[in-house]
Formats: structure tokens, sequence, C-alpha cells
């Protein structure tokens, strides 16, 4: 019998989804893009001015393509439901492409939803809209400019400045305010000065004590000069000239967005923005509750704070249940981001009934942290603003005046659920014109403070502020500058290599809008119009292609070498790629020149060294000196480069080692060939058994098969040679 088949991105969605339907519905996951600009090539046929992308089935996305193009063509009506957002559209447009057989695309009736739960659901499949091919070509633009820009400059840097380097436009443009604050630090110069504070206690208040800095804005650059302002305020008295107390409010924060949430977990939990959209992924989609499996928060790639009205109804209900009507109050949140996709929700519970008490027991640890930042986030969103009682005191004399400030919390209201680490400063009884006693005057010497360089948290802060980038972009930007080394985190904090200064230079230079962040954010703003059908996706190609092609022939013409990598006469014992010397934060270094396919390095000290043979070159009479390269072991003439004659020592050489294979527990044997050493069976070929590392007799944890001993960025490790788990060798 046939069934509606629904279509999801991720395999833990479609296993939540399939739980509240009936058996007359079947649920398949794409797990991605199912079609995509090829890996290998350029993959954009240019003709007239005209981008065609030579979009195909990915490799590892064959199997599942087949298993959703066999279930469609039996299917009664297929709903595409994908994420509600640009790149959920392009996915839905490709698995419709996919499956189409001459059927119009837009005739697949697509769903969306923001929660994924059984009301959310059904009244998606209610609702049902096409797919909007405007958002579709939007993504299509983006696509398509990111693989202009990596696959005509990336290559350009690679060849003047070092192989394995990337450039993008929004990679770019984070990488240089990176640099950029770098180089603020470097110019910064410290400036020395002094402040001035005092205690004061009045007649009735003689055991209160309090700490009161200068009011006058001086800007006391030396020791000598505090001294003279000391001896002055020394020889006064001081009065009580005025007492000001007023209420302050603190007002109640706005739910989450993207980048919010990505900032306050980092400060408050410790989480890298690309493990915060980790977890909140796994909330989104599905996790086990007390009503059955559902997804407990709404879609976590968001820059909107809507909030829909039936969601503030609950959470105003359970407010003033749990506190009273007092701490209610329904708010509505505008987001300042720039092109914020309003019609989307902000993150929230999606079931107020599930507190954090409810479903601790439910959630790992890391989940259940978040999730209560979230829910509590909710809550204080709909809860009234804090009152401070706070109280300024201004003690004057005839040439000086000092001020204290103090406060105490009246009235909590969102900081019931959502905490605060504010403390109460209260300051002791005094009058008008009152008589007090100065004590404990002294001066302290300061010095100004560089800028602090961006966290992972305020670098996704610095790119929101700007408009560059989008919700779904902001923690893969920072993993890939991490990944390529353009930075290091020390410390929390993002600290560019020298090559990301050297790419930046050379950017700045003759590419500088892609590193310009109006640019970058204009170009966020032109996409967006493209997704509205206000621009069309060609005209916004063809304006930047060309003018930057120019900008690349010239590049190649008028840019130096500027090579910070050096060739050493030794191969890489991971990959058996050429080794090169490199400079780094801490001087030179060993580095694979495959990088970043290849992360192996060391440091500087136990380069190869040169062991004479004893024997003589054939071809010049020179030395032949024993030395490891990609194919192991090898003799090289000493006289090289002039004399480039080598030969093998470990060609054809075979040795035993002490483990069975896992496949037909025959021996095991180390060989060599043209690419390098490897393990294989004795049996080959009716064995086909190999292995580019040792094998051993530990067994994977995870799929119980043969694991091998391998060095892994920088670290002993055990990897399973079929499922590749990794294990600390040291644990």
């Amino acid at each position: 019998m046939s069934k509606n088949l629904i279509i999801v991105e991720s395999p833990a969605k479609a296993k939540t989804i399939k739980n509240f339907l009936g058996k007359d519905y079947e649920v398949i996951a794409s797990k991605g893009h199912l079609r995509d600009l090829p890996k290998t090539s350029f993959g954009i046929k240019i003709e007239n001015d005209t981008f065609k992308p030579e979009y195909r089935v990915t490799k590892d996305h064959s199997e599942i393509a087949k298993q959703i193009k066999d279930l469609a063509k039996k299917a009664d009506t297929i709903y595409i439901a994908t994420d509600e957002d640009r790149e959920g559209e392009a996915i839905g447009y490709h698995i419709a492409y996919l499956i189409s057989n001459g059927k119009k695309i837009e005739s697949y009736p697509r769903i969306v939803f923001h929660e994924i739960t059984k009301t959310a659901i059904n009244k998606a499949l209610d609702n049902p809209r096409h797919l909007d091919l405007n958002s579709v070509n939007a993504q299509q633009a983006r696509r398509l400019l990111d693989r202009i820009v990596g696959y005509k400059l990336s290559p350009l840097l690679g060849q003047k400045i070092q192989r394995g380097l990337s450039a993008g436009r929004v990679q770019s443009s984070a990488l240089k305010i990176i640099v950029d604050k770098e180089r603020e630090i470097k110019a910064f110069i410290p400036q020395e000065y002094h402040t001035i504070t005092a205690q004061f206690k009045g007649a009735d208040s003689s055991l209160v004590e309090f700490k009161s800095e200068k009011i006058e804005k001086l800007t006391i650059k030396n020791q000598s000069q505090a001294d003279e302002i000391l001896n002055i305020i020394k020889a006064e008295t001081f009065k009580v000239e005025s007492i000001d107390s007023k209420q302050r409010k603190t007002s109640s924060p706005a739910p989450f967005m993207t980048s919010t949430l990505q900032q306050t977990a980092s400060t408050i939990l410790g989480f890298s923005p690309r493990k915060t959209m980790q977890v909140a992924q796994k909330l989104y989609e599905g996790v086990k509750t007390p009503k059955g499996e559902m997804g407990i928060i709404t879609y976590m790639r968001t820059d909107s704070l809507n909030l829909a009205k039936e969601a503030v109804d609950e959470a105003i209900k359970y407010v003033e249940n749990q506190y009273g009507n007092k701490y209610s109050k329904r708010s509505v949140y505008k987001s300042k981001a720039q092109g914020a996709q309003e019609a989307h929700e902000a993150i929230r519970p999606t079931n107020i009934d599930l507190t954090p008490d409810v479903i601790e027991k439910y959630l790992p640890k890391d989940e259940f942290r978040l999730y209560t930042l979230i829910f509590n986030r909710f809550l204080a969103s709909q809860m009234t603003d804090a009152i401070f009682d706070t109280q300024s005191i201004i003690f004057s004399s005839k040439n000086s005046k000092f001020k204290a400030n103090g406060r105490k919390l009246a009235f909590d209201g969102f900081y019931k659920v959502y905490g605060s680490s504010d403390k109460d400063k209260l300051l002791p009884e005094f009058e008008v014109q009152e008589d007090v006693e100065i004590q404990n005057l002294q001066s302290a010497q300061h010095f100004t403070e560089p800028p602090s360089r961006y966290s992972e948290a305020s670098l996704v802060k610095k790119l929101e502020s700007l408009g560059i980038g989008r919700p779904s972009t902001y923690a893969p930007t920072i993993t890939l500058l991490q990944n390529r080394e353009y930075v290091t985190t020390e410390k929390k904090q993002l600290i560019p290599t020298e090559i990301a200064f050297k790419v930046i230079e050379v950017l700045e230079k003759y590419f500088e809008n892609i590193v310009d962040s109006n640019f970058t954010a204009n170009m966020e703003l032109t996409l967006d119009l493209i997704a509205d059908g206000k621009k069309e996706w060609q005209d916004v190609l063809k304006e930047f292609y060309n003018p930057f092609m120019e900008l690349i022939a010239k590049g190649k013409k008028d840019i130096p070498s500027q090579k910070v990598a050096k060739p050493i006469d030794e191969f890489c014992p991971e990959c058996g790629e050429q080794l090169l010397i490199r400079k780094g934060r801490f001087g030179e270094f060993i580095a694979c020149s495959a990088y970043p396919k290849c992360k192996y390095t060391r440091p500087m000290e136990g380069t190869q060294e040169e062991v004479k043979s004893g024997e003589k070159c054939e071809k010049c009479g020179s030395d032949m000196i024993k030395k490891r390269g990609r194919n192991g072991e090898f003799l090289a003439c000493s006289n090289y480069p002039e004399c480039k004659n080598t030969r093998s020592l470990l060609q054809g050489k075979v040795e035993e080692i002490d483990v069975k294979c896992p496949e037909c527990q025959g021996k095991l044997l180390k060989r060599n060939s043209k690419r390098g050493q490897f393990y294989g069976c004795e049996n080959y070929p009716e064995c086909k058994f190999i292995s580019k590392f040792l094998p051993t007799d530990k067994k994977c944890p995870e799929c119980n098969y043969m694991m091998a001993e391998r060095v892994y960025r920088k670290k002993d490790v055990y990897e399973c040679i079929k499922c590749k788990t990794r294990i600390d060798k040291e644990s």
C-alpha cells in the first residue's frame, strides 16, 4: 500500500516526526544536500555572462538518494519538509529535482515548522505551500559566489604565499577583524595614570567606612602630581554636599536568537559557538521526554526575536501561577540584526510544562544545561523589570569632591528565574551638610590596558553588528579559521597567526572588497533582495564576477611571491608529501605541505640528518647519503642538486609483524611500494586487507574491529581501521 512520504534533513528529526504520525506516513532524511557542486572541479559553466551550476549527487549521498527515489515512486503524496531557511529551501529544491521525473518542481507540497511537536507537524501538513524559488536562487547565488572566490582566489594565495591557503567572503572579512584587533594591540603604547581614593566616616557612623573615588576627571600622569594633590586634600575639611536617591530599572532580557545564545552559552557555560549549535540541534530535533520523544526547543538558527502569541500566553500563565501576577509582563521584542527574518521565531521551549526540573533526568548534562538557559531566558523575557534603589553621596571641600555610589535590589522581577550576579552595595546613613572625616587617603598607579582580543562569543557579536554572515554561518566561520590555523585559541581569545597577517595584507592591497566588512554586509542584503524577488541572481553574479576576475588576472601578474615555507629534503611520515620549514608565532617549525589535509608538524629540532652509507654515486662518484622519503628509505647523491641520482633501499622488502589479519587470520606483512609503506595480508589477492598504519591486537570500542597505531594531531593514538574511531594512546 502506498504511503505519504515526508523528506526532512536529519535522521534524528525523521525519527521524532515518525513517532507523531501513523502508519500512512513514511519519513526519511536526506542528510543534507543530495546534490551539490563537485568537490574536485570549479563546477560552474559560464557562457555569455550566464552562470550554470553543474550540480551532481554527492558520492556520500548516492545511496540515500537512491532510497528516496525508490520511496518517492511508491508514495501517494511527497512532502518536502526541510528547514525553513534559504539553505533548507535549496536542499528541498534539489530533492524535488531528483525525484521529479518530468513533474514540475513547484508542484511538490512544501511544509515548514519552527518546532518538532505533534501539533506543529499536523498544522504544517494541513497548510502546505510551494517551494520558494526566490529563496533557492538566493542560496544558489551565495553558493556560486563562494565557489568563485574559493576556486579563483585560494590557488592564487597558495601560489604567492603558501600552499593550502583559502579565502572566502565571510571567512576573510572575519579574519581581517581579528587581524585588525591584533594590529591595535601591537601598536598600543601603555600610558601611566594615577587615581586617588579615600575612606570617610561620619559623626554618627564612626564604625562604617567605605571607599570613594575622586569625582573630577583629572588626568594625573605621574606620582609627583598625585602627591601634590594628596597634600592639598589632607589639609581640607569635608562635608556631605548632596544625597541623591532614586530608583533604576534593569530591563528584562529578550529571548535568545542564534547570536545571543552562542554568546551567553560561551559566557555562562563555556561552550564554543560550534558546541552550542550541536547541542541545540539535538534539543530541536528530538529527545526523550515524559511525553515521548519530541523537539523541546524551536528552530535554533534564527535572527528573529518574535514569539508566537500562544507561547507568550503560556509563559505569562506559568509566571503568574509560580510567582504571582506582579512578576508577569507581556513584552514584544524587535531584532536589530540587518535583514532579520522576522517571520521566524526566537529560540524558546516548545512546551512550558517541560521545566528543567521535569526534564533533567531525561537529558545528558550539556543538553540539560543549555535547555535550562533557554527555558529561563524565555520566561525572563515575559517578566517584569528588576528595580534597584540607588543612592549617590557627594563629599566636598574647598578644592575637591568625592562621590560614593550604592544600590539595593528593591524588586527582583525577572531575576526571580534568571538569577543575578549583582550584589547590593549599601551606603551608611548620612545627612546633607554633615561634617565627615577623611581617612586612609591614597593614590594608586595604573597603566592603560590594550584592547582585548576577540573571544569566539565577542566575534559573533561583532559579525552580527556589522551584518556579516547569517545565524547559520557564525559557528562554521570560526571553526574554519581555527582548522586552517589562521587563528589559535588561548584562554578563550582568538589570536591570528603570522600567515593570517600575510594573507590579509595581500587581500587588503589587491582584493579590498573581499575583506571589506561593508562589501560583505551589503552582499548579504543583496542576497536578501534576491530572496524577496527584487533582484535577479544571475545579474548579481555577473556584477561580481567580471571585475573580480580582472583583479585575479592583475594579481597573478603584480603580487610578488611571499613564500614563507621552504622545502626540506624529507617527506611526511604520515602521508608521504614534501615537508616544509614554516614560520609560526613561536618561530620556525617543520610541517607537511599537504596541509590542511595532513596536519603533521614537529619542532625544528630533529630534521633529517645526513648519514653516509659508505657507497659512492655511480654517476658522479660523490658519497651516497641514506635518507627517508615518501617511498621509504633510499640513497641520494650528496652532490644534489647538481646530481639527482637516487636508489631505493626498501623497494620490495617484506617484514612480518606479530599480528594476525582480522579478515582471514593470516600473517600480516610490512611492505613497501611506490606509494610508501603499508601493511597487508600474506594471502593477497584472495584477502585484500590493507592498513596504512601499524595494526595492533587492540579492538575498537565502537565496532570491535582491529585498531592501528598512528600519530594524529601530534598525539599518539589508536585508530580503528574500519570506522576510524580514535582513542588517545595514553588513556
